[in-house]
């Protein structure tokens, strides 16, 4: 996928995305059994969805000045909170009432597909970034090739953990919450959950959207893995005696979120020239990918053998310890900026920054 978004560009391969999440969404209204056809356009969805995430990232990386690059990122990233927000409610909103028949499933798939349309049509309308797409190779050799000579080091580990954190969202809380009995009347408690990562995380991305410029990204995303990892050991005392205490870490994690994504990716696409973008992306997404589809089954087997408390403690232990690493290694880049600060005299932080923001790898 990164080696095709160098050569026939981001755009392109955005509207690629957007098709193939259109093809899998609209073939489910004809699935009346479960046959090959529901795995065949289960991948589509799955596929479309990655190919999007990863165009728009590459894209926002190519069209937007360094310096407010990370920030352009966090903006890209609200989006996606905003697709938190309302895809639940919508779900909620559609298949609630009583039982469900296939006209609601029906119903469901078609309004995803017409949602498609309105992005379908602004990425049409999206200027050409200013780099022409390379004439490269398409073979799996020539990606390993350019991971290995742009290789972006520990911010990998950092990609891992995040996609271990995002199993809790999107594989195990509706089980988690059937598991627990959690219920509020009136109250759906995946909603609850999801209205209260996503709102308070698009609350908290918009209203700091340039503190890593001013005071550094490492050390936003150093704050976001510990925020995540609080979070997670935060689910311990939720019971269906106290079904309000999920806030908590919805909340938490949320933060988290808000301060991990943007910080990470950026980070992470830093090493890797424009011309290989798609590549360095592709790289970061896949390691959050492995996170997730790894992370999965060994974490369903701690909560089926120790319980929900311990998996999502193992899931703290493990952002803890990506965020004590990656914080060693960060060590000889705070020394570098200490040192560029007492060449230059600067001392007020918008100086600081300033300077460092010339020297790569500096935040």
């Amino acid at each position: 996928m990164g080696l095709l978004m160098n050569r026939i560009g981001t755009r392109a391969t955005w509207s690629l995305g957007l098709v193939l999440f259109g093809v899998g969404s609209l073939g489910n209204l004809w699935v009346v059994e479960l046959n090959w056809t529901i795995y065949l356009l289960r991948t589509c969805l799955v596929v479309g969805a990655a190919v999007v995430f990863n165009s728009s990232l590459t894209y926002i990386t190519l069209t937007t000045p360094v310096r407010r690059r990370t920030e352009a990122i966090g903006i890209l990233g609200a989006g996606g909170f905003l697709g938190m927000l309302l895809g639940p409610f919508l779900g909620d909103l559609i298949l609630s009432g009583g039982v469900r028949t296939a006209g609601h499933f029906g119903v469901l798939f078609w309004v995803t597909t017409v949602a498609l349309v309105v992005p379908a049509l602004l990425v049409c309308c999206l200027r050409r970034p200013p780099l022409t797409p390379q004439k490269s190779s398409l073979r799996i050799g020539e990606f390993v090739r350019t991971v290995w000579l742009y290789w972006p080091g520990p911010i990998l580990l950092c990609c891992l953990a995040f996609g271990v954190c995002m199993t809790v969202p999107f594989v195990f809380l509706a089980s988690y919450v059937d598991k627990l009995g959690l219920q509020i009347p009136g109250l759906s408690m995946v909603g609850l959950f999801f209205g209260c990562y996503a709102g308070w995380g698009l609350t908290v991305r918009v209203a700091l959207r340039r503190l890593p410029d001013r005071i550094g990204r490492r050390k936003v995303l150093l704050v976001g893995l510990t925020t995540m990892a609080v979070g997670m050991f935060c689910f311990a005392p939720v019971s269906a005696a106290h079904p309000w205490w999920l806030v908590l870490p919805a909340l938490l994690c949320g933060t988290g979120h808000a301060l991990i994504f943007h910080t990470m990716a950026s980070l992470a696409l830093e090493s890797f020239p424009q011309e290989v973008r798609g590549s360095g992306s592709s790289l970061s997404l896949i390691m959050l990918d492995v996170g997730m589809i790894a992370g999965a089954p060994l974490l369903g087997k701690i909560a089926q053998s120790y319980g929900f408390p311990w998996m999502y403690g193992s899931i703290g232990v493990v952002c803890l310890s990506v965020a004590l690493v990656y914080a060693y290694s960060s060590l000889r880049v705070w020394r570098s900026r200490r040192q560029i600060r007492l060449i230059h005299g600067e001392r007020t932080p918008w100086g600081t920054v300033a300077v460092a923001a010339e020297v790569p790898g500096a935040l």
